[in-house]
């Protein structure tokens, strides 16, 4: 099984101005597919050039002999030209690709951009792939590895984020990488001159999120069982509905008593352990659970999580009559604390 190839790997390779004949961009998120085929357009051409030597198509307006004559087509007054298929997922007959990469063009960059879905890795084609270009995989990030994405763009921009600023912006937009990203430029836009650390404060005047009552407080007021706090909390999203949905919130508890759930089972029950087996990138991250397995036992999870199972359906008017989100919460906020 060959190592697979990173987004960092690609970049830095691009950047370089190495470049490989095909790149076959395939995944679940597009953040990625999108930010590497954005770079090739954006830097191997210059603007002159690009008139002769650069296409853009869609796969669903084009089939695959027309991207294979594009593909085999020689620059006109530059050293490369770039093609670039969006959608490529569209395209029927893709294998025929093969038949191109026994003999691709050194002058051409092929740019397949595959959303939503990937190839099959045991064809021929994804072999063939491999052997002359990229074949590159980008695939949904975990939630715990989304504080890692945020601080990496944002040092990209020489900006810093205090940690909790960063899970209040996990926990509010979530792993939407597209999204995120233009969330973090909003909020590089809109600090104060001469500061570069994103603080919760900032996230609070500009994101609308608060900062002392939002789903990674109750999340800390849970692990401490106090009591007071999570009713505050419990309030304050009664009264704001529409920036703390019920779902939202049930969904962060329960990625966090799964997560718990699977602590139990590290071999090594130091910080790094538990880092290590919930693929955590710093061992501080493993904290809430250090502090939480002290709380609660095994057997206690697991009957949170069914019972936050259970107040998920019951939202759905499962088996629920006339319970409010307010008083679902209350109620399973009381059976995670007894």
């Amino acid at each position: 099984m060959a190592k697979e190839t990173t987004y960092e790997e690609i970049a830095r390779e691009l950047k370089n101005r190495i470049y490989k004949p095909v790149y076959y961009l395939m995944g679940e998120e597009s953040y990625y597919i999108d930010r590497i085929s954005e770079y090739i357009a954006q830097t191997v051409l210059n603007e002159n050039e690009k008139e002769f030597n650069q296409t853009i198509v869609y796969g669903a307006d084009t089939d695959i002999a027309t991207v294979i004559n594009a593909a085999k087509r020689y620059p006109m007054m530059s050293k490369y030209q770039v093609v670039i298929v969006k959608e490529a997922q569209n395209i029927k007959n893709m294998e025929e690709l093969t038949y191109y990469l026994q003999k691709p063009l050194d002058s051409t960059i092929l740019v397949l951009c595959h959303k939503h879905g990937t190839l099959d890795r045991r064809k021929k084609l994804a072999a063939e792939i491999e052997k002359v270009g990229v074949l590159f995989e980008s695939k949904k990030i975990k939630d715990a590895q989304l504080p890692g994405f945020i601080s990496s763009y944002l040092k990209r921009k020489s900006v810093e984020i205090e940690p909790k600023a960063s899970e209040m912006m996990a926990e509010f937009v979530g792993a939407d990488l597209s999204r995120m990203a233009g969330e973090l430029e909003k909020l590089i836009i809109t600090l104060p001159r001469g500061q570069k650390r994103i603080t919760p404060e900032q996230i609070e005047r500009n994101i609308g999120i608060s900062k002392d009552y939002n789903n990674f407080e109750l999340r800390n007021a849970l692990v401490a069982k106090d009591v007071f706090k999570a009713n505050q909390i419990i309030k304050y999203f009664e009264e704001n509905p529409k920036t703390n949905p019920l779902q939202m919130t049930l969904s962060v508890l329960f990625n966090f008593f799964a997560n718990l759930m699977l602590a139990y089972y590290a071999p090594d029950k130091s910080e790094q352990g538990v880092a290590n087996q919930l693929g955590l990138k710093s061992p501080w991250q493993s904290r809430d659970y250090m502090a939480a397995m002290r709380k609660y036992s095994g057997v206690k999870v697991m009957q949170i999580i069914g019972e936050i199972r259970y107040c998920d359906a019951k939202s759905k008017g499962v088996g629920n009559p006339s319970l409010g989100d307010g008083d679902l919460l209350r109620e399973l906020v009381y059976k995670i604390l007894h």
